[in-house]
């Protein structure tokens, strides 16, 4: 972290390099010393180190200014810099006002000029300043910074991105004093957000994800045109594949859409997977992936949108959403699925205000004391009903079946029914939401069409089924009817693989050289376990088609 700043402004050049220079050789050691000319400089100086989430210790302003009095100047660098110590320099005809200054920008000292000798007039008063500062510091805040409104849907957008992409930040509603400061250091009123300021001071308003990415130090484009394996999609399959294929000396780079870990990389609690016997959170086991395969060499591209692919000789092409492309030996497609959208009124409109796919874990902390509706009867959903428990008074599971014991695994459905506070709501449907600015009510209604009841409620997160994200193979590589990708002896079936002019490899799709592995294959195995183990997979038999297949 930069040292802590000591600021003095005076519009005589001659008092300001003065001050600034008796303030160096005694605290330069511990202190930044910056010195502005003007009101309006000093204040554009405390905006920049506001946003780059420094320290101002002391404020030092001469009195008689043009354009902006010392008075002026402190009173608004309250504003940003509420902790900070304020000096005023007055020549002795100003005392009067100073004094009766003091009340209108809680002023805590005021000094005469000259102060020579400084040894003794400046720097005791200075000293006590900064004594009295260290007793309740301003804190620095290195993270990357987000202000925005509880219920803005582009905020939630913005955090669970930074989130899921293990970005730290701090978050800052705009009824926030800090994020007040925040906008206002950036010119910006609350109807501009969200607002996102970098750890270089950087502001980012309402960024796209392809933007934000940049300017969090993710990495979104390729260091080449041609490898010999691209993987598409960050889940487990992916990452297993990149661990795999960079592992074993193949040029190897990952394109993800949003973040690395797919839906299990949103898993608040995985138990069941091999060598976890306390379990592990899905964050921790992405974390440990993406830094394993960056160790082996594997390049990780994030805010990737992947439009098409095209099959160019030997060369399998991935064009992108901005119109450049990615060239390679082969390709493993492991694009998982996406959270199937719960059709029913109202909904649409709340997602992101009290409507959510996924277990948004960045809104736990917010559900506290609040009943919460968790919609899904498979793992993933018992696992969000457990982290959900420790935050919220009540979790209610809505469930279309008569209970939990088709689609659960039996160590969840014992640790739900531990939970006193985890109520299960069989054989019931959620259609219909409500309410103003966010989500407020739901109505539910048992799924045999009996009576509907109303519910308050400003927190629903939907666990229901699974599409894969396979619109842009259209034409290329053979799908299913739900758009699953066909491979191996399902290819061979459908006659497909006679262009092969031999029969497919176990993974392999109906285009020579491409691959499918994990949830997004047809008939797979929807475990994280099977999906490490399919990209595993995958990547050996890349190795034999780049031997023998081409």
């Amino acid at each position: 972290m930069a040292k802590p700043a000591i600021l003095t402004v005076d519009d005589d050049p001659a008092v300001s390099r003065a001050v600034a220079r008796d303030l160096r050789k005694q605290y330069a050691e511990d202190y930044r010393i910056i010195r502005a000319d003007s009101g309006q400089e000093a204040l554009d100086a405390l905006k920049e180190l506001k946003l780059r989430g420094e320290q101002v210790a002391v404020l030092l302003a001469d009195y008689r200014m043009p354009n902006m009095t010392g008075l002026q100047f402190l009173e608004a660098a309250m504003d940003l810099f509420p902790r900070a110590r304020r000096v005023l320099l007055t020549a002795y005809a100003d005392t009067d006002a100073a004094i009766q200054a003091i009340n209108v920008v809680d002023l805590d000292h005021y000094l005469l000029k000259p102060w020579h000798p400084p040894e003794e007039k400046l720097y005791p008063v200075i000293d006590a300043m900064l004594e009295a500062w260290k007793a309740a510091p301003d804190r620095p805040v290195a993270d990357v910074k987000v202000v925005g409104h509880r219920w803005s849907a582009p905020s939630f957008k913005v955090r669970d991105f930074l989130a899921r992409n293990m970005v730290s930040y701090r978050w800052y509603t705009t009824d926030d004093d800090e994020g007040q400061r925040l906008l206002t250091a950036a010119g910006l009123t609350e109807a501009d957000v969200p607002l996102v300021v970098t750890q270089e001071g950087k502001t980012l308003v309402a960024p796209g994800e392809a933007e934000l990415a940049v300017q969090v130090g993710l990495t979104t484009t390729p260091a080449s045109d041609f490898y010999d394996l691209v993987v598409v999609g960050g889940g487990p399959a992916g990452l297993g594949a990149a661990v795999y294929g960079a592992s074993e000396g193949l040029r190897t780079v990952l394109l993800e859409e949003r973040a690395t870990g797919g839906q299990a990389g949103q898993s608040s609690r995985i138990e069941n997977y091999l060598g976890f016997p306390d379990g592990v959170s899905g964050a921790q086991l992405t974390d440990r992936a993406r830094r394993q395969a960056v160790k082996f060499g594997a390049e990780l591209l994030t805010a990737c949108k992947v439009t098409r692919l095209a099959v160019q000789g030997s060369a399998r092409v991935l064009h992108f959403e901005d119109g450049t492309t990615i060239a390679a030996h082969s390709v493993i497609l492991a694009t998982g699925v996406a959270y199937r959208r719960l059709r029913a009124p109202g909904l649409e409109q709340f997602h992101g205000r009290g409507v959510y796919y996924g277990s948004a874990s960045t809104e736990a902390p917010s559900c506290s004391d609040q009943d919460v509706y968790i919609v899904g009867g498979a793992n993933s959903a018992g696992q969000a009903a457990m982290f959900f428990s420790r935050y919220a008074r009540r979790v209610h599971l809505v469930v279309r079946a008569p209970n939990l014991d088709a689609s659960m695994s039996r160590y969840l459905i014992e640790q739900i029914a531990a939970v006193p506070t985890i109520e299960v709501h069989p054989c019931t449907e959620i259609v219909g939401a409500d309410g103003d600015e966010h989500l407020e009510r739901l109505t539910l209604r048992p799924v045999d069409g009996g009576a509907e009841r109303t519910v308050d409620s400003s927190w629903l997160f939907i666990f229901i089924g699974a599409e894969p994200r396979t619109d842009w193979l259209e034409g290329v590589v053979q799908r299913d009817a739900r758009g699953f990708v066909l491979t191996g002896p399902d290819v061979a079936a459908s006659g497909d693989h006679l262009a092969l002019g031999r029969d497919p490899y176990h993974l392999e799709s109906s285009v020579p050289g491409v691959f499918a592995a994990g949830d997004v294959r047809a008939d797979s195995v929807k475990r994280v376990a099977s999906a490490v183990g399919e990209g595993a997979m995958a990547v050996s038999l890349v190795h034999r088609y780049l031997v023998e297949g081409q």
